[in-house]
């Protein structure tokens, strides 16, 4: 059960605010990580990657002080909440129920820490989509040749 805790601390931990960086409510929150998937880092070397579902379940992978066996990890729905405008986790057999600051960094990560333990810490960074902007060309189908066609045109 401690490393279900830990999974989950690693999953939500980071550094305190920087000076560009933006405290998200529950809410901005929510809609910043909610079906997104995110690599991770702590500061104590745990890292993976994870998504948190609508439902508040959390899938991905966990490799503990950054060594060893990198592990699938799955949490049930309503893991992850809301409780008193916070973002907070319910973990089965956890003598607390740990809430989260979450910091956004810049418009592909944030930062995660337990409410009043600034040094236990992760960061979280998406990798970023195609740009809307993008033309048609680029945007539509992959346009293939057959090896034939390709022979062809190079004799």
């Amino acid at each position: 059960m401690l490393r279900v805790g830990a999974c989950v601390i690693g999953l939500l931990a980071a550094l305190p605010s920087m000076a560009t960086a933006e405290e998200l409510t529950a809410e901005q929150a929510r809609h910043f990580v909610i079906g997104k998937t995110f690599n991770y880092s702590c500061f104590e070397g745990t890292r993976g990657r994870g998504r948190v579902l609508h439902d508040g379940s959390v899938v991905g992978s966990i490799q503990f002080q950054g060594a060893g066996k990198v592990r699938y990890a799955a949490l049930p729905a309503n893991t992850l909440h809301v409780k008193d405008g916070s973002v907070c986790a319910t973990l089965k057999g956890m003598p607390i129920e740990p809430c989260f600051r979450v910091t956004k960094v810049d418009e592909y990560t944030f930062r995660g820490s337990i409410s009043g333990l600034g040094f236990a810490y992760c960061e979280f960074t998406r990798r970023p989509t195609r740009s809307a902007s993008a033309s048609d060309e680029e945007s539509g189908p992959l346009k293939l040749r057959s090896s034939f066609a390709a022979e062809t045109n190079h004799n």
